[in-house]
């Protein structure tokens, strides 16, 4: 039940035929953003942060984010 050497070459060649060599590092990076997400979810429901915290969060995030954007703006 192992998978091999040979399956994993042949698992390799379908998928850069399916998406291509220039699609694959988009899915990689893709994929991995989706881990952290849900590695970054999983650890806030095992610490038992409450939702109320995000909602406080939020508005302070998009204020500081709206700073930076605008600083850039400037420098431009």
């Amino acid at each position: 039940m192992r998978i091999g050497t040979q399956e994993l070459i042949i698992i390799l060649i379908v998928v850069i035929i399916i998406f291509g060599p220039t699609q694959i590092p988009k899915l990689t990076k893709m994929f991995g953003k989706s881990v952290k997400s849900f590695k970054d979810g999983m650890e806030e429901v095992v610490s038992g942060d409450a939702p109320e915290e995000d909602k406080e969060q939020k508005p302070q995030k998009a204020k500081a984010v709206k700073e930076a954007e605008a600083a850039d703006e400037d420098e431009s």
